[in-house]
């Protein structure tokens, strides 16, 4: 085997169950260790106008392309053939779609960006891991931007149905997997080992408060149980 396969290998058919190994048993770790630890930290009382348009565009951003690579990566090529959607089709959406979403979260992530180091209140408080995830994601949306120049030459869809292959030879656990990208594009490829890197560091950033989705708070009641405060007496 040569080096080129080996990495390629250790890169797409191994670094995957990795990543995703670490990221989900070191977040039940830190969430039985550590719990107060578990949040964003947010430093909402500066620059709050820059935060807000910053937050805002970043996550509509994120949470599309999250769930646009979920749904177009995991789910099997046979489903889309069956229900009659043409790869181009698919391929063309995904760019569009994609693009727009891309533009959101990188707008968005650069106004956060700079607003954490811009200010010096902010960047005082900072870790040199809040701003270094924020730069990977930053890196990661400008290379997913990128890679739309390269998919503008795969129109047919031809190059999606790789990496949907490639995805899901990875949830059969197929060793084989790897092999679908041996030829694809370089960029392609440092934007999933990145994608991947960033799910292995969810667990020791504040990106571990991606699992606290506030779903409970569609049933909690609107208000608040307050009690007046008395002064306790010598026997209590």
């Amino acid at each position: 085997m040569s080096l080129h396969d080996f990495l390629n290998y250790l890169l797409f058919g191994w670094y995957p169950y990795i990543a995703v190994t670490i990221m989900i048993g070191g977040s039940i770790y830190r969430f039985n260790t550590d719990q107060y630890s578990w949040r964003s930290k947010s430093s909402q009382l500066l620059r709050r106008r820059q935060l807000m348009w910053g937050s805002v565009l970043f996550h509509i951003g994120v949470l599309v392309l999250f769930l646009g690579h979920a749904v177009g990566m995991l789910t099997p090529i046979v489903i889309f053939d069956a229900i009659g959607i043409p790869h181009d089709f698919k391929q063309k959406g995904a760019v569009i779609v994609g693009g727009i979403a891309g533009v959101l979260g990188f707008v968005g992530c650069t106004l956060l960006l700079h607003r954490r180091l811009s200010d010096a209140r902010i960047r005082a408080t900072s870790s040199f891991a809040d701003i270094a995830v924020l730069s990977l994601i930053w890196l990661q949306l400008l290379l997913g931007l990128s890679t739309i120049f390269w998919t503008l030459d795969h129109l047919d869809g031809q190059e999606m149905v790789t990496f949907m292959n490639w995805a899901n030879g990875l949830l059969t656990v197929n060793p084989r997997a790897a092999l679908l990208l041996t030829n694809t594009a370089l960029i392609y490829k440092v934007h999933i080992v990145l994608g991947l890197t960033l799910f292995a560091l969810t667990p020791f950033t504040r990106l571990v408060h991606i699992w606290s989705v506030p779903v409970w708070f569609l049933g909690r009641p609107g208000y608040q149980v307050v009690r007046t405060r008395r002064t306790l007496g010598p026997a209590e």
